[in-house]
């Protein structure tokens, strides 16, 4: 098949739809990308790219054009609405453009925003090619639950737009099954709705690493909580903070944070301000690569969000990766998130934004013995393979795109 992949975000930026891709490539596809200029997380335009800077790039031999868009900046107000904007805007423009190949399917990937479907739209429009749109995140009960929208008017035109988006995609993949009964009351028919959950790359497995690993000298020594993400404000970093000062007494309990996001100077000061620095500790962004090797110096890994309807639905795609590691996990989840955990039995649950309630689960993993924390890793890893494998899940949506390619041309 022709695969368009429509999406905001791209390699050199790290998502997942950068090992979709390769999936794909890997069982014979053709797949083109259409993109923006990489600037996640940083709010810049990466080295080497720019407005007329490598437009036309390769990924391991799969055809990338990229568009013109606005850096996100910090990530907060105008600037970001400009992002979102200007991608949807360039994309629907340049898009058809540079798209002009006979594509079977489009496949849009959207973690946020919601207007990378308006692109897609019009490029069905212009290739007659059906759309299966994977659903990251809802809106707009994103803009809501995180704070950047209040005003009942823009919510309402952006549910207008949804709307809009969802009627004119032919397949929707959701990542929870909790999503599928927002989406239905939007005008969605169950016939057209699929549950497609997050998968990790192959490298997310048990390692082993070496006695002089460079990992080994950038991690305290002691009882090690670690978080790998972004630092947003819907991880609720403050939860985490207020977790490790009332432990404090504990000096060998260690908070270790492995990643980069807009709240990172806050969660610094914050830090600081209360007294953490010995027990939290921020070591920045790493290569995806490097990651499964950092989990495995791990204790016990940490997911975190702040307690709304919206991440009540919600698995974060994290949970995966610390499966596939074979890692005991601590989720201050409600909902679907926390269902989850008590289902595979890999790991303990606590409600959102309870410092003490996470504090409590940090203690009870502390003083369990080393071989329980194992076994529950163990049926993180089987769960998994089980449900969230990724070539079992690839296979699937290969097996959906031939599906609706053949009942379209049928048609």
């Amino acid at each position: 098949m022709n695969v368009l992949i429509v999406t905001q975000y791209f390699w050199p930026e790290n998502f997942r739809i950068n090992d979709l891709v390769l999936g794909l490539q890997e069982r014979g596809h053709l797949v083109t990308v259409l993109t923006g200029i990489p600037n996640y997380p940083t709010g810049k335009y990466f080295v080497g790219y720019g407005l007329f800077k490598k437009l036309k790039d390769d990924y391991q031999g799969i055809s990338v054009l990229r568009v013109p868009l606005v850096p996100r900046g910090d990530g907060n107000g105008i600037r970001l609405i400009l992002n979102y904007l200007s991608y949807a805007l360039s994309a629907s423009v340049i898009g058809p453009f540079l798209c002009r190949g006979k594509y079977d399917v489009i496949f849009v990937f959207e973690p946020s925003p919601i207007t990378v479907g308006i692109p897609a739209f019009i490029l069905k429009k212009t290739t007659s090619a059906p759309i299966l749109f994977w659903v990251q995140d809802l809106w707009p009960e994103s803009l809501s639950a995180t704070g950047a929208v209040r005003s009942k008017i823009i919510l309402a035109a952006v549910t207008w737009l949804v709307r809009l988006i969802y009627k004119g995609c032919d397949r929707i993949l959701v990542t929870s099954r909790a999503y599928i009964d927002k989406i239905e009351k939007l005008g969605v028919s169950s016939e057209r709705l699929y549950y497609f959950p997050q998968y990790t790359e192959e490298l997310y497995q048990p390692v082993v690493i070496e006695p002089d690993a460079v990992e080994r000298t950038l991690v305290p020594n002691g009882f090690r909580i670690m978080f790998a993400g972004n630092i947003g404000a819907a991880q609720d970093f403050s939860t985490i903070i207020e977790a490790a000062g009332i432990l404090k007494a504990y000096r060998d309990i260690h908070w270790i944070v492995i990643g980069d996001g807009r709240m990172r100077k806050w969660v610094d000061s914050e830090v600081r301000k209360r007294g953490l620095s010995d027990f939290v500790h921020l070591i920045g962004r790493y290569p995806v690569e490097s990651m499964p090797r950092f989990y495995s110096l791990a204790d016990v890994m940490l997911v975190t969000l702040k307690k709304d309807p919206l991440f009540a639905l919600t698995i974060p795609a994290k949970v995966q990766s610390y499966f596939a590691c074979g890692k005991p996990i601590i989720a201050a989840l409600d909902g679907e998130g926390g269902r989850l955990m008590r289902e595979s039995q890999a790991g303990i649950s606590c409600s959102a934004e309870d410092p003490n309630a996470l504090a409590e689960a940090v203690l009870k993993m502390y003083t369990m013995p080393k071989t329980e924390r194992e076994m529950m890793g163990r049926h993180g890893r089987d769960y998994y393979l089980k449900y969230f494998e990724r070539t079992m899940l690839i296979d699937r949506l290969q097996m959906w795109m031939k599906d609706l390619s053949t009942e379209v041309a049928n048609h």
